[in-house]
């Protein structure tokens, strides 16, 4: 396990700093002056220009970026340029909404997911299976953010069950701020959940189309009995990877969602921070969201080696 665990840290650490480079050179070749645009269209160029070596904007960019990934890893992501106040500050409050919303999401996403994904395996080409690849379909089919429109439509407008967007604060309450995140959750979860469904159905089936599972069969083990104690697990590994993107799109991609709803979360501050063209916001941010990702994917290689003992002997 240890050489298998080395080599994915590396891996880790190796995709850490191209992503921090790539985002680096991306974003400093964005058209555009932060410091013209704080100061307004009518400034002075003197006063631009000040700004600018206030910033930092005027120093090399190498240097500039040794000071950004330096301080990324200390800990220290900058001073906003727009809010005046450290971007960790920034990322820490957006990031109790994002990650609990994900949290959330995921979990709905994977149980609705699981049973359905089995049901269909189990009954294949029935009519519950064949419903429930049409609704799939569907829902993999139609955007969140019309979903959520619909959502809040039916149940904020209509039933007024929720509020239609915004967040109290976890200080009002769990189940208020929960609440808050519901429709959010339902919103991201339904095609995500639609996706996994899928995923967990086709990999039900090629597992129980192999050798072994025949044998446990003529062992005399009922299908039930094969598919729970044999095939499920080893499907679970392109389920797991399917999970893992999952988390990592709903922690880094629910941009659309938060807007609809407008929740504080990291998808809008890093909206708000391209519109303002608050470019520290924007690089340590997207800077953490590919941490989170590549940190996702890295528990899911770990993952995969506890359910799968092949791959630590391959490692």
């Amino acid at each position: 396990m240890l050489p298998f665990l080395l080599n994915r840290l590396v891996s880790l650490l190796l995709s850490l700093l191209a992503a921090s480079i790539v985002i680096f050179l991306v974003l400093e070749v964005v058209p555009g002056d932060p410091a013209a645009f704080m100061l307004g269209m009518n400034a002075a160029p003197d006063t631009v220009a000040a700004l600018r070596d206030q910033l930092g904007l005027n120093a090399p960019p190498l240097e500039r970026y040794f000071t950004w990934a330096f301080g990324l890893f200390r800990g220290e992501l900058g001073i906003s340029y727009t809010y005046k106040v450290p971007v960790a500050e920034l990322v820490g409050d957006r990031l109790w909404v994002s990650l609990p919303l994900a949290i959330y999401a995921l979990a709905l996403s994977t149980l609705i997911a699981f049973p359905v994904g089995i049901i269909a395996a189990a009954r294949r080409n029935s009519a519950a299976d064949v419903s429930i690849m049409g609704i799939t379909q569907l829902g993999v089919a139609v955007p969140n953010f019309w979903f959520a429109m619909l959502l809040v439509l039916a149940f904020s407008i209509g039933l007024r069950w929720f509020s239609a967007g915004g967040f109290p604060g976890w200080d009002a309450g769990f189940s208020e701020a929960m609440k808050a995140l519901t429709l959010p959750a339902i919103a991201l979860a339904l095609p995500q959940a639609s996706i996994l469904a899928r995923v967990m159905r086709s990999a039900l089936l090629d597992t129980l189309s192999e050798d072994y599972i025949r044998s446990a069969r003529a062992k005399g083990l009922s299908r039930g009995q094969t598919l729970w104690r044999h095939a499920l697990r080893n499907a679970l590994i392109p389920v797991l990877t399917i999970i893992g993107l999952q988390f990592s799109f709903l922690l880094a991609g629910a941009i659309i969602i938060e807007n609809v709803f407008f929740l504080p979360g990291l998808g809008r501050l890093v909206f708000q921070g391209i519109t303002q063209r608050d470019l520290i916001v924007v690089k340590s941010v997207v800077m953490i969201l590919v941490f989170a990702v590549i940190l996702v994917t890295f528990i899911v290689d770990m993952t995969y080696a506890l359910v799968d003992p092949r791959l630590r002997r391959q490692a």
